[in-house]
């Protein structure tokens, strides 16, 4: 007679450790939108050449500031979205939270290290200027890429992200690049800074646009939710359109900014397509084509500038 079998006991399994790869660290770092991050600097630094006040020392800090600031940012809206539950159902950019490839602690420390990295840039760059005020500037930068989609009650998610996009990645950090150079605030500057800021918050629309039935579905209330998608595309091609304008604002002073208008061939494709009525993954490549844009166009605002 056989002898009974023991149960069988089936014992919980560990979770699962998630590693993301260096690959999808680099990709959630969405390397498409670090073109806002430098071309303020450009534009910054060509304005201060227009004052005969270069200091590449301290434009170089002011760019790691810049763009350790923007891949933070990115890093904190995936940890954010991640743990709302917003990324679940997303057709963007890949996401390390979002697709469970990374424990989220680690991706918000990820986001703290980038924040760190921008706080002793801007460290080193108040001591060379010795404008301690900066260290308000910089702190107040740093709780903007934060609570864009961070905190209790983010800002992103009540149609405001444009309107912080605008101010720190076009006036604070093309106005602030000039004047850690030169000490002083000049025009060439501040009509820099409306273009770069303009182009920037296209590269906003252009994403959120794109999220829309998504967005509205989670109850994340951006601009482009609010307006409606008919008005965003149109909003989209007026920040194109003011872009130019302010960058050509300067050319009776400075005739060589003029070749800015060679970057208009790149604006034809983006616009196309959002005036056409693309939606989801179609507008995916409007945001590697946006921040081109925006690229090509600070940089011969700046050669403009500085010639």
């Amino acid at each position: 007679m056989a002898e009974p079998s023991e149960p069988l006991v089936h014992l919980p399994s560990a979770p699962p450790r998630r590693h993301a790869s260096p690959g999808q660290w680099v990709s959630a770092a969405r390397p498409r939108t670090l073109p806002a991050a430098v071309t303020p600097v450009l534009v910054g630094t060509g304005a201060a050449a227009a004052a005969g006040g270069v200091r590449w020392s301290t434009a170089l800090l002011a760019l790691v500031v810049s763009l350790a600031l923007q891949v933070g940012v990115n890093y904190a809206n995936d940890y954010s979205d991640g743990v709302r539950g917003t990324d679940d159902d997303r057709v963007g950019p890949f996401r390390l939270v979002g697709s469970g490839s990374a424990e989220p602690r680690t991706v918000r420390d990820a986001a703290f290290a980038c924040f760190a990295v921008a706080g002793l840039a801007g460290l080193a760059v108040t001591a060379l200027t010795g404008a301690w005020w900066l260290l308000l500037v910089g702190a107040a930068a740093v709780a903007a890429a934060w609570y864009y989609t961070g905190g209790k009650r983010p800002y992103g998610y009540a149609g405001l992200g444009e309107l912080f996009v605008f101010v720190f990645f076009g006036l604070v950090a093309v106005m602030g690049t000039t004047f850690v150079q030169t000490g002083r605030i000049t025009g060439e500057s501040f009509a820099g800074a409306l273009c770069v800021g303009f182009l920037a918050c296209a590269i906003l629309v252009a994403n959120n646009l794109r999220d829309v039935p998504t967005d509205a579905a989670v109850g994340k209330r951006t601009l482009a939710v609010r307006i409606g998608e008919h008005r965003s595309r149109l909003l989209y091609a007026a920040l194109v359109a003011g872009g130019f304008v302010a960058a050509l604002a300067t050319a009776p002073w400075h005739p060589w900014v003029l070749l800015v208008l060679l970057a208009g061939v790149l604006a034809q494709r983006p616009l196309r397509t959002v005036l056409g009525g693309a939606g989801g993954r179609d507008l995916i490549p409007v945001l590697q084509q946006t921040g081109l844009l925006e690229l090509l166009t600070g940089a011969l605002l700046a050669l403009g500038l500085a010639l």
